[in-house]
């Protein structure tokens, strides 16, 4: 998957440069907040017919909340809240977004600053890990969804410009799959199934992020 992500972003870019010819075909790379801390690379040809363009990117983000806290495995279980007070638990997660919009340049807002609506589709994949001295509990869902979002950028010198993003990106419900040294077995559990409910109460994934970035990109 780590070889995949990148090999899908340069196809990607390989086809929208090929659509432009390297012309006006715009790199990015943007830093904020989307669910927690998140970063993206994205590729952007801006006017592949007419104001429309085509731009994709992969996003990889930390979670700020992985284990909800309040959750619990089974009736009259401790909280994982309470377990992180007294055996000293600690929880991660992550995720990792690969994004295909279409964009429509609505031109000069002002000299220099050009700003341009995206909306697409998403697919996410999420990570999340109760941490104990002994072992871990894994837990991993990878879900489809759909985002839209406003750039606006600002150009600086030749092409290298910077590079506001604001947007939300929502992701459907899918399964969820358990593991980890902690766990007697683990299990792929899908919507509407047995226990899927306690476990999608437990790991905290999106469901509708909002995000805001700022970066730099650059025009071929």
């Amino acid at each position: 998957m780590k070889k995949l992500l990148p090999l899908t972003l340069l196809t990607l870019a390989a086809s929208t440069a090929g659509a432009q010819s390297l012309n006006g075909v715009e790199l990015g790379l943007t830093g904020g907040y989307a669910g927690g801390l998140s970063g993206e690379v994205f590729v952007h040809a801006p006017n592949v017919l007419g104001p429309i363009g085509i731009k994709a990117g992969v996003a990889y983000g930390r979670a700020a909340d992985a284990i909800r806290d309040s959750s619990t495995l089974s009736p009259g279980d401790p909280t994982f809240g309470e377990i992180k007070q007294s055996v000293g638990a600690t929880e991660s997660g992550s995720s990792t977004v690969v994004s295909v919009d279409g964009t429509y340049n609505l031109g000069e807002l002002a000299p220099g600053v050009g700003t341009a609506l995206y909306a697409g589709g998403r697919y996410g994949m999420f990570q999340s890990s109760e941490n104990y001295t002994g072992g871990n509990v894994t837990y991993s869902s990878n879900a489809f969804g759909v985002g839209a979002g406003v750039m606006v950028s600002y150009a600086l010198t030749g092409g290298l410009s910077l590079v506001g993003d604001v947007g939300v990106d929502t992701f459907f419900k899918s399964n969820i799959t358990t593991g980890g040294s902690n766990t007697n077995a683990g299990g792929t559990f899908a919507p509407g199934s047995a226990d899927y409910a306690i476990y999608d109460n437990r790991f905290v994934r999106p469901g509708t992020v909002f995000k805001a970035r700022i970066g730099v990109k650059t025009s071929f």
